[in-house]
């Protein structure tokens, strides 16, 4: 078992280092908000730390979930920063945030004499909370094979796809297909209530057949229960959708859908659904 560090206790953070915990390793938790890491600490064991640096020193391996590309900088940069205190360790990033700082902290970790791999995650919060996430990884070889197996405590599902940088380009492809997904189930439940029809024996027909999809079997009642409160916040979404698209822009992609939809989002923001969870694109539509 390893001594770890992690970084970020929030939704998907504080499951996470607590399945790092039950498969008996030794973890340290930072949070920016110290209540947060005493309450961890309180229920899984372990220790807290003040700083990023002080959790990360003697660890092996340093785990990260935090909020976006300036929160990753500041807990991983700096005399209190995570690369401070790490010596020969392996940072592993779960946040989702651009290719580029991806790259830049990557740069930075090997220049130091560390390994660095970006892991952004797929699965919600019902994925962290029963350990079957899906984890897109980019980094280094050698320092994904001594990462896969300390991951592997909350994945179902885990591959390094590419150098520093694949791992987010990934987790980008799945916002993209997610956001085209939602929009057209809720707009087809939309469609079938305003015609008169029982959603639910709808679905259960159609999920069976070429329509079917994760999002349908796992939202469609809480969609048509009006109930978004499943974890992942549009704020959170409208910036993955932002990296997407500006990654599309330096890349050359079209992404007409996606741009669409993330203005969608802004419509369930003005109607003060920023913390409702994805699936509430379907408010715009009743």
């Amino acid at each position: 078992m390893a001594k770890l560090a992690f970084l970020g206790l929030g939704v998907m953070g504080a499951p996470m280092a607590g399945h790092l915990a039950a498969k008996g390793h030794q973890v340290t938790v930072y949070n920016r908000n110290p209540v947060k890491s005493a309450a961890w600490v309180a229920q899984h064991g372990g220790t807290a730390a003040a700083t990023p640096r002080e959790a990360a020193s003697g660890a092996a391996f340093v785990m990260a979930c935090v909020g976006n590309d300036d929160d990753l900088r500041s807990i991983c940069l700096g005399p209190d920063g995570a690369f401070a205190g790490m010596n020969d360790a392996i940072f592993v990033d779960h946040t989702t945030v651009s290719a580029a700082v991806t790259r830049e902290l990557s740069a930075i970790a090997t220049g130091q004499g560390l390994g660095f791999v970006d892991a952004p995650v797929s699965g919600g919060q019902a994925g962290t909370e029963n350990g079957v996430l899906s984890v897109m990884c980019g980094g280094a070889q050698a320092d994904y094979d001594k990462a896969e197996p300390v991951i592997a405590a909350y994945a179902r599902i885990c591959r390094r796809l590419g150098e520093s940088g694949a791992g987010q380009l990934a987790k980008m492809m799945n916002q993209i297909a997610i956001a085209g997904l939602v929009q057209g189930l809720a707009e087809a439940l939309a469609f079938g209530e305003k015609a008169g029809l029982d959603g639910e024996a709808v679905v259960e027909v159609i999920s069976q057949g070429a329509a079917g999809s994760w999002q349908m079997a796992n939202r469609h009642k809480t969609m048509l229960a009006g109930k978004f409160d499943h974890g992942f916040a549009v704020d959170w979404m409208r910036k993955d959708l932002k990296i997407c698209l500006d990654a599309a822009d330096q890349i050359g992609a079209s992404l007409p859908v996606t741009a669409l939809v993330d203005q969608f989002y802004k419509d369930v923001q003005r109607m003060g659904g920023n913390r409702n969870d994805t699936s509430s694109l379907i408010r715009r539509l009743k």
